[in-house]
């Protein structure tokens, strides 16, 4: 197959997945103004249900700006070489494969960083200020930027530079000690995320004693799950929304709250939150994740070494000299219909591990809890409660709130 023949290809992939993706956005925005299920309608008031419509919108019009906006950058990009301009800036540093690469990623990564960055300003300042969301101030604003930038290149880069080594020194076995980086990488993550890379970003402060810890750990004992790390985290300084997280493994887990969520719900709604992320940990959905992400990681990889000494992937973006760095690029657009596809099974598998959760947090503690929570974390946040169940396929990792609802209701 020829570079231009590939090149073509590139462009088809990504024309085809912006009209799919504008198509499931009209069909959804078509259902704003449904009328609520019966089992909805004490969730929002009609002036705040009108409000929610408005969120909506807003945030549909403007997803129209940004995304055309982003492929017709991307479509320019290749199509006036922006990639052998990129390559040719990079080489004219050094010939060192690891640090051409380096630039190679910093120029494209920061670069598209800084022309978006004005949309996300917007979406921060004026849409989520206009509905009462933002608590972001500029200079947190920009600071996040900067540590975003700092930990793509330390850590990114880090692992970029091993990659490209094990590239140089085994060839085209390189995937399997690429492999083996990620999947430690991956679990190390898992386990002190909160602990090392939280703490960049937001303050974290164990939960102290009172009337909530002590449901907490009585819930805890009752289901015969040890849980001494509890934290509420700073999440009001970003945002009103609320949310809760669990990490980690064995001496190492820990339940994250966010404070906006300790404020927004009673204790007993806390608690059922909580039970639901238990479920998640007792039903081995975090182990079945993290192995699930590491096989895929090691089939894109053994793959990847398939093709990734060929010329003609470099030249498919139109970079004249054949790297790894330009390579991966190229086979990262090829790829993307795979990773679509296998995303969309793993938004299948998780749907169905929130109804699980749930049903363990419904037969551990109660589903009136739940059900409640979770209606005041949707209206909280202006939820959809109406997607167009085709947006739901392609796109959720979350039952509906209507559908979780039905589920917990039944006997």
């Amino acid at each position: 197959m020829t570079a231009t023949t590939l090149f073509y290809i590139i462009i088809a992939i990504l024309i085809i997945d912006f009209i799919i993706d504008k198509i499931l956005d009209a069909l959804n925005a078509k259902h704003y103004n449904d009328a609520l299920p019966l089992d909805l309608q004490d969730v929002y008031d009609d002036k705040e249900y009108k409000t929610s419509q408005r969120y909506k919108k807003t945030n549909y019009k403007f997803g129209i700006i940004t995304s055309t906006f982003s492929i017709l950058l991307t479509l320019a990009f290749l199509w006036f070489n922006g990639f052998e301009h990129v390559d040719t800036f990079a080489r004219s540093f050094s010939s060192n494969p690891i640090i051409i690469a380096l630039l190679f990623f910093g120029v494209i990564m920061i670069g598209s960083d800084i022309i978006t960055t004005p949309f996300a300003y917007y979406q921060t300042f004026v849409i989520e200020e206009q509905f009462g969301f933002n608590k972001t101030t500029k200079s947190t604003f920009f600071l996040d930027k900067l540590k975003g930038w700092l930990m793509m290149g330390v850590i990114g880069g880090g692992l970029l530079a091993l990659i490209i080594l094990f590239y140089d020194f085994t060839g085209n076995q390189f995937w399997m000690y690429a492999w083996a980086l990620i999947a430690v990488f991956s679990i190390f993550m898992n386990m002190f995320y909160a602990k090392l890379i939280v703490p960049l970003f937001n303050k974290q402060t164990p939960l102290g004693d009172g009337s909530l810890r002590d449901k907490i750990s009585a819930y805890a004992q009752q289901v015969g799950f040890q849980l001494d790390n509890i934290f509420v985290i700073d999440g009001s300084k970003r945002s009103t929304k609320a949310n809760a997280y669990f990490s980690g493994f064995g001496s190492e887990k820990r339940v994250t709250l966010y404070d906006t969520l300790v404020n927004d719900l009673n204790e007993e709604e806390i608690v059922a939150v909580l039970a639901h992320e238990v479920g998640h940990y007792k039903k081995k959905h975090i182990i079945f994740n993290l192995v699930t992400s590491i096989l895929l990681t090691g089939l894109t990889l053994f793959i990847l070494s398939l093709f990734i000494s060929e010329p003609v992937l470099s030249q498919a973006i139109g970079v004249s000299t054949p790297s790894f760095h330009a390579g991966l690029i190229a086979f990262g657009l090829l790829y993307s219909p795979i990773s679509e596809i296998t995303g969309l099974i793993m938004n299948i598998f998780s749907r169905k591990f929130e109804y699980q959760a749930d049903d363990y947090a419904k037969n551990t503690y109660n589903a009136t809890d739940l059900i409640s929570s979770l209606k005041k974390l949707s209206k909280h946040s202006l939820s959809n409660l109406t997607p167009h169940p085709a947006y739901v396929f392609m796109h959720y990792s979350h039952p509906t709130l209507f559908s979780r609802i039905q589920n917990l209701k039944r006997p």
